[in-house]
C-alpha cells in the first residue's frame, strides 16, 4: 500500500476573502458534513500520517472545524491548517488546546486580498498574537509566498514580527526561526494551474502522487494541492476507495510521466509552481 507524507483535505471550499494571489474556484459553495468528514477519514488513513486542512476555502470558517479537529485525533492523524489568519482571534484558544492539531501555517501575505475588513495594523495584531500564545506548544509557521512584490508592507510586517519576537532570529533553510516552534517562511510568487494559461515545456516533474493527493470537499481526488477546480479527476471516495482510485489508468500515466520528467496531463504542463522542480 501506498503510503502519502501529504494528504490535503478540502473540509470547505468557502473563503472569507478573496486574495489577489488566490484563483479561488468556481465550484459550488460546499462544507463538509461530520458524516462525510469521517467516511473520508476512515478512506485515507490507512495512507498517511499527515492531513492538511487545505486546498480552497478557510478551514477556520468552517462550524464544525473544533469536532473535526478531535475526530482526526481520534483516528491517529496528526492536522496541519493553513489559514489566513483573519479568524484566529476567536478560535485561538480552541486551536491551541486541540491535541489533534500539529501546525498551523499562517499566509501573512493575505493582506494582498480586496478587503480585510479589518485595519491591516490589527489584523497582523491577531496573527501575532496567536504566534505568541502557541509557542512552545503548536508548530506555527509564518508565510510571506510574494518574494518579487509588496515590499513595502512586507517591511512592515517584518518590522512587526521582530517587536513581537525580540532577539536574534536563527537561520533556517527558506527563513528564520523566530521562537521556540515559530518559524517565518519565504517564497517565490508563483502562477496556479489553468486550463486558460498559456502552454509550458513538457519537461516538467511533480509530488503529485508520489509525496502528496487531494481529496476535494465533495470527495473528488486529485493529483496534488494546486488542483483547485479538480480539473484532473481521478474518483471520488465516497464511491471507490482510494486503492482503486491510484491504480486508474489516468493516475498511473501522471505517475509515470512525472517519474520521467514528462507531464502527460495539459493542466500540469501549465503550472508555474511545477516548474521549479524541473
Amino acid at each position: 500500500m501506498k503510503r502519502f507524507n501529504k494528504v490535503y483535505l478540502e473540509i470547505s471550499n468557502i473563503c472569507n476573502l478573496k486574495c489577489a494571489f488566490c484563483p479561488g474556484t468556481k465550484r459550488q459553495p460546499h462544507a463538509m458534513t461530520e458524516e462525510a468528514f469521517s467516511f473520508l477519514l476512515e478512506r485515507i488513513k490507512p495512507y498517511t500520517d499527515y492531513v492538511y486542512f487545505h486546498l480552497m476555502g478557510e478551514p477556520l470558517c468552517h462550524p464544525l472545524l473544533e469536532r473535526f479537529l478531535q475526530l482526526a485525533n481520534q483516528n491517529g492523524l496528526r492536522v496541519i491548517l493553513t489559514t489566513n489568519g483573519t479568524l484566529l482571534g476567536k478560535s485561538q484558544q480552541m486551536l491551541l488546546d486541540a491535541p489533534g492539531l500539529h501546525k498551523i501555517n499562517i499566509s501573512l501575505h493575505a493582506f494582498e486580498a480586496n478587503d480585510l475588513r479589518v485595519p491591516f495594523a490589527e489584523y497582523l495584531d491577531g496573527c501575532l498574537q496567536f504566534g505568541q500564545a502557541a509557542a512552545g506548544k503548536k508548530l506555527v509557521v509564518y508565510r510571506l509566498w510574494n518574494r518579487g512584490g509588496a515590499d513595502e508592507r512586507n517591511q512592515q510586517i517584518l518590522a512587526s514580527l521582530h517587536l513581537a519576537f525580540p532577539g536574534d532570529w536563527a537561520s533556517v533553510r527558506q527563513g528564520y526561526r523566530l521562537a521556540d516552534r515559530v518559524y517565518l517562511e519565504f517564497g517565490d510568487k508563483f502562477e496556479w494551474p489553468d486550463l486558460s494559461a498559456d502552454e509550458g515545456d513538457e519537461r516538467v516533474f511533480c509530488y503529485g502522487l508520489r509525496d502528496q493527493i487531494g481529496i476535494l470537499c465533495d470527495g473528488t481526488v486529485v493529483p496534488c494541492c494546486l488542483d483547485h477546480e479538480g480539473d484532473l479527476a481521478l474518483g471520488n471516495l465516497f464511491r471507490e476507495d482510494l486503492e482503486q482510485i491510484l491504480n486508474s489508468p489516468r493516475a498511473v500515466a501522471i505517475y509515470n510521466g512525472f517519474q520521467r520528467r514528462k507531464a502527460p496531463e495539459e493542466l500540469c504542463r501549465k503550472c508555474g509552481y511545477a516548474r521549479r522542480f524541473q
